[in-house]
Order: structure tokens, then C-alpha cells, then sequence
């Protein structure tokens, strides 16, 4: 299942997503969303967890957690994961 992530401080990377769901489960790919010119952060990442109800565990309890100073969004993507 894909997770949509917002509101990510643009200070974050793709480890410190990996820890923060990784004790909800499997976490096989985490992509942070750059912007294609410059190479920086948007404040969106897609993180893919293969086993839907551990992916459903992590978005209902880590929706509006604090991270890094920043209150995140963590949402059921209705993308295939797609970035562009």
C-alpha cells in the first residue's frame, strides 16, 4: 500500500521516514518528492508498505505526529506511488 506523507520540514530524509514506519512493519521503498529543478525537498514523500493492514496501522496512528517541528499528514495514496 502506498502512504502519502505531507507537511514534511524540508530538513527530513528518506532515513528518518524508514524509522518513523518501520516499527508498524515492512517498509519497501520511501521516496521523497524533489522538485525537478532544484533538487529540493517539496515536503511530500511516498512511502510503500507491502502489508495493508501493518500500512493502515502506521496512517491512522502516525497522522499528525510531530516530525522534525512539523505536525505531518499521513494519508492512504490514491496514486500508484507515481511522483511526476
Amino acid at each position: 500500500m502506498n502512504i502519502e506523507i505531507t507537511n514534511i520540514h524540508l530538513n527530513v530524509i528518506e532515513a528518518d521516514l524508514r524509522r518513523l514506519f518501520t516499527p508498524f512493519g515492512e517498509v519497501t521503498t520511501v521516496e521523497l518528492v524533489r522538485d525537478k529543478w532544484n533538487n529540493r525537498s517539496t515536503g511530500r514523500a511516498i512511502v510503500n508498505m507491502p502489508v495493508e493492514k501493518q500500512a493502515q496501522a502506521a496512517v491512522t496512528t502516525l497522522h499528525g505526529t510531530v516530525l522534525s517541528g512539523k505536525a505531518i499528514g499521513v494519508i492512504k495514496s490514491d496514486s500508484s506511488g507515481s511522483t511526476e
